[in-house]
């Protein structure tokens, strides 16, 4: 069945987000800062974010746990923003390239509710999404079939001509069983290719 629709994850997939950005600047080596997002601010702690916990609420114990990086910890909320550097490289293009085709472009995002509209501020090209399911509004999170189901309802493409791309595996596996085509984003020279694998015509990669 020919693809009609893309459902791209958002981080490290269209944008580039990596919370090492931001703690680069507060810390004072990068051996600090691999102990405080190993041990501290954790990526299992922010998917309480993701699964729709308020910001200022999951971080309360964790001040209480680290009250000497109650700033550190407030920085995770406050200065979000620098922890983005761009879109993935050459993403945004080829999310504008599909869009040109025709295809319909959703979103399916683990993020927290409450950082959609500063990322949309910050990505303008998000507002031409037809559709977007955020986790942190929906408070489940992939790779739960739920969210799939959820995805299902709010598109208006069948699930299997839509196609879904993420950098997690896991991710695309748990789409691939709700009925969702999937892509493991590897770059976009190789999505590129991918794309063209499966008749969408596109540039070729790195294409002037």
């Amino acid at each position: 069945m020919p693809i009609r629709a893309i459902l791209w994850d958002l981080g490290n997939t269209l944008v580039d987000w990596d919370p090492r950005r931001l703690y680069r600047k507060l810390l004072p080596s990068d051996a600090a800062v691999e102990d405080f997002l190993g041990g501290v601010c954790t990526l299992a702690w922010h998917a309480r974010h993701d699964a729709g916990v308020p910001m200022a609420q999951n971080r309360q114990a964790l001040i209480e746990a680290h009250p000497g990086k109650a700033d550190l910890i407030l920085a995770w909320q406050e200065r979000w923003d620098e922890m983005f550097d761009g879109p993935v490289e050459r993403m945004d293009r080829l999310f504008e390239e599909t869009r040109a085709l025709g295809l319909k472009q959703y979103a399916l995002s683990n993020l927290p509710a409450e950082k959609w509209p500063p990322l949309r501020a910050m990505y303008p090209f998000l507002d031409r999404l037809d559709a977007a399911v955020i986790t942190g509004e929906e408070g489940v999170i992939k790779p739960d079939p739920a969210i799939f189901e959820i995805t299902k309802a709010r598109i208006a493409t069948a699930p299997e001509e839509t196609l879904f791309i993420d950098d997690r595996a896991e991710n695309i596996a748990a789409g691939e069983r709700a009925g969702f085509p999937g892509l493991v984003f590897e770059g976009e020279a190789k999505l590129r290719r991918d794309l063209a694998r499966l008749g969408v015509k596109l540039a070729p990669p790195g294409g002037g």
